[in-house]
């Protein structure tokens, strides 16, 4: 079975994002920095994902100078599925778009893939063999 897993969104201040979110009740889950992309993930939310609930993933890319917009700061959903190769496949069987072949993670082993909804939206597929 699929789980929806995080929503990932750009941020420019990483100490202000999170003292927001701490106002709703959100604590920070979990963090990586990656040195090599240049940017830091931040995983936040009421519980992590393995006890049911979705994530917000905030991420600052070091190096951003302009403003983010709310079209160009918003990133994608997430998804966790068992088989990432074939969900894709699924996917472009049944008309949709692939953007992003399955794969292994920049810098790192998980293995993702990228397809777009109707109307532009990114979802993240993410293997999760137990989803």
């Amino acid at each position: 079975m699929s789980s929806y897993l995080h929503t990932m969104v750009r941020i420019r201040d990483i100490d202000r994002s999170l003292a927001f979110y701490r106002l709703l009740g959100m604590k920070e889950l979990r963090r990586s920095e990656v040195r090599e992309g240049r940017y830091t993930l931040i995983y936040i939310g009421f519980t992590d994902n393995a006890h049911g609930q979705a994530e917000i993933e905030l991420t600052y890319n070091w190096d951003q100078t302009e403003d983010y917009t709310i079209g160009s700061g918003f990133g994608h959903f997430a998804v966790g599925v068992p088989n990432v190769a074939a969900t894709v496949e699924e996917i472009r069987q049944g008309g949709g778009k692939v953007t992003r072949e399955a794969g292994p993670l920049k810098f790192g082993t998980i293995i993702i893939a990228f397809v777009e909804d109707p109307d532009g939206y990114k979802i993240e597929l993410i293997e999760k063999p137990d989803a």
